[in-house]
C-alpha cells in the first residue's frame, strides 16, 4: 500500500500488563504479538515502522524478526510519554507526522493508519488526528467503555466522552435510555492517533486537565489546552484489540482460520 503522506508509525509496547502478563510477546500463529502489529502496520504507507519497547526482551523479539525497535524507559506514565521519548531518540523533525499504533492490535486495518496520517496532513491547524466510526446499537451508545466523539463542521473534535453524546433530548422519556439512536448516528472513538512530532514531544509537559481526570481520557488534555484534533470518520469498524486472555484466544482463532490481509 502506498500513501502520498510521509509519516512514521510508532508502536509503544510495555511488558507489564495486569490482565495479560508479557502481552507484547504473546504468541499469535508463531510470532510475538508486537511483531504481528508491526508487520500489519508495515502494510500501510508508512515510510518507517518502529516499536518503542520498555524491556530488552521486546527489542530482541522484534529484531529477531526484522522489526526496527528502540528501548525506552520503563517509568513512563503513559504511552504518549513513551512516544515522546521515541521521537527524541529518532531525531524526528517537529513537523513530521507520527502515527501511534497500539501494540495490542494485530488486526488493525492498514488503510485506517493511512487515513489518520492523511487527516492530520489535511488539517494544518490540528496538532493531532484520530478516528471514529458510527455507532449502530443503543447498548454501545450507553456503554461508558465505548468512548464517543462529537465533531465540528470541519471534522475536528469538539469533545470526547464516556457519556452518551450527543444526547437525543426528544428520543428519551424523562431521561431514560433512548429507544432509538439519534440521526445522524453518534460516533465511537477509535484509539489510534496521529501527531506532529513536535507536539508529541510537548504533550507530556502540558498540565493534565481536570476534565481529563474526570473522564479518564488523555486526549481531552489537548482539547483543554486549545489544540485541535482532526477526526477521520471510518466506514469500517476497527479490528479487535487484545486486553484479556479471552481476547487473545479470539484473535488467535482469526489467524488460525487463514490469511488476515
Amino acid at each position: 500500500m502506498t500513501s502520498s503522506v510521509r509519516f512514521t508509525v510508532l508502536v509503544p509496547a510495555r511488558l507489564a500488563s495486569t490482565r495479560l502478563p508479557n502481552k507484547p510477546l504473546a504468541d499469535i500463529a508463531g510470532l510475538p504479538m508486537v511483531v504481528r502489529v508491526a508487520q500489519r502496520a508495515s502494510q500501510s504507507g508508512a515510510s518507517r515502522v518502529v516499536v518503542a519497547g520498555d524491556d530488552a526482551s521486546i527489542i530482541s523479539a522484534c529484531k529477531a524478526h526484522g522489526v526496527e525497535a528502540i528501548l525506552t524507559r520503563q517509568d513512563h506514565p503513559s504511552g504518549t510519554d513513551r512516544l515522546a521519548e521515541a521521537c527524541e531518540q529518532l531525531g524526528l523533525d517537529g513537523d513530521e507526522i507520527v502515527v501511534n499504533v497500539q501494540g495490542d492490535e494485530p488486526l488493525i486495518d492498514p488503510e485506517l493508519i493511512d487515513a489518520v496520517a492523511a487527516a492530520l496532513a489535511l488539517h494544518p491547524e490540528a496538532a493531532m488526528s484520530t478516528a471514529a466510526h458510527e455507532i449502530d446499537s443503543i447498548s454501545d451508545f450507553m456503554n461508558p467503555n465505548v468512548v464517543k466523539a462529537v465533531l465540528d463542521a470541519q471534522g475536528n473534535a469538539l469533545y470526547f466522552s464516556r457519556a452518551p453524546i450527543p444526547w437525543w433530548r426528544d428520543g428519551s422519556a424523562g431521561g431514560a435510555a433512548p429507544t432509538a439512536l439519534p440521526s445522524p448516528a453518534p460516533l465511537r472513538h477509535i484509539g489510534i492517533y496521529g501527531y506532529r512530532a513536535g507536539f508529541v514531544r510537548k504533550f507530556p509537559s502540558l498540565p493534565p486537565a481536570p476534565v481529563e481526570a474526570t473522564e479518564a481520557l488523555e486526549q481531552l488534555r489537548a482539547l483543554w489546552h486549545g489544540h485541535r484534533i482532526a477526526v477521520h470518520v471510518s466506514h469500517v469498524a476497527p479490528g479487535p484489540g487484545i486486553d484479556t486472555p479471552e481476547d487473545l484466544a479470539r484473535v488467535r482463532a482469526v489467524f488460525a482460520a487463514g490469511p488476515t490481509s
